[in-house]
């Protein structure tokens, strides 16, 4: 697997998928017929919220279970999340035996909590947002020698998410464009970097909220840092974290993202 500071590659994606196809569901991408009415084109959606958890999260965080040394399972990993991350790596770690704690900021639905108790990880809840809950899983991964799973600025989880090109090209090879939400950035990185590889004629654009738009936002690579940002929600509680990752960034924008 490509180390932390060299960028992934197609290869990366494509020893990924082999790698985690044992835990993984190959989700359908189906024509939506309303969309598809809507907008007077043909429209398909990837359908991974099929997955166990509910999310393509698990793709990452599978991927990078998988790479792990053995001495590094037997000290287990630590995450932080406050939702889909957490999940994912919590099922999969549960189906690899490996020990799995997640750092949960104070405002993570109970249902995800929840869950992620029940798939048998320790939930450390802490923080009033993503980022002091990603600060404490860093000290307890340090105290207690435990491996670090960043949710997206992390290569192992870019080849993850990736691995959803791949799939989206074999169901539907007359695609012309591929609309990738955006959060921190993994799910796009991976993408782009596989779509653009098989097929340099595709186009992806990426989808952000307007308050959070760090990657259409202009930066140059060599200038740019990964970001805080205030996300208010319609209840008023404010939740705060990376957006962007430098990994990301330098992936997804520099080459292949519109």
């Amino acid at each position: 697997m490509t180390s932390l500071g060299a960028p992934v590659t197609l290869a990366d994606i494509q020893r990924a998928r082999a790698r985690i196809a044992g835990g993984i569901y190959m989700s359908p991408c189906v024509e939506s017929i309303p969309l598809s009415q809507l907008t007077g084109a043909h429209i398909y959606c990837k359908l991974d919220y099929l997955q166990r958890t509910g999310s393509f999260k698990e793709r990452g965080a599978r991927n990078a279970l998988e790479l792990l040394t053995l001495e590094q399972r037997q000290r287990g990993v630590i995450a932080a999340s406050a939702g889909n991350h957490a999940l994912g790596v919590a099922y999969h770690g549960s189906l690899l035996h490996i020990r799995v704690t997640v750092v949960m900021p104070q405002f993570a639905a109970l249902i995800k909590v929840s869950n992620c108790r029940a798939l048998g990880a320790t939930v450390v809840l802490h923080g009033s947002d993503l980022n002091e809950a990603r600060l404490k899983a860093e000290e307890l991964a340090q105290r207690d020698g435990l491996t670090f799973l960043h949710p997206f600025d992390n290569p192992a989880v870019i080849a993850g998410q990736g691995t959803m090109a791949l799939e989206i090209l074999e169901q539907t090879p007359d695609a012309e464009a591929i609309v990738v939400p955006v959060g921190g950035g993994g799910l796009i990185a991976g993408i782009g970097i596989a779509a653009k590889a098989l097929r340099s004629d595709i186009r992806i654009i990426g989808v952000e909220p307007s308050p959070l738009d760090h990657l259409s936002d202009g930066q140059a690579p060599e200038q740019f840092r990964p970001v805080r940002a205030c996300r208010v929600w319609p209840c008023g509680d404010p939740r705060f974290g990376e957006v962007i990752g430098f990994l990301q960034f330098k992936e997804s924008f520099r080459r292949n993202v519109e």
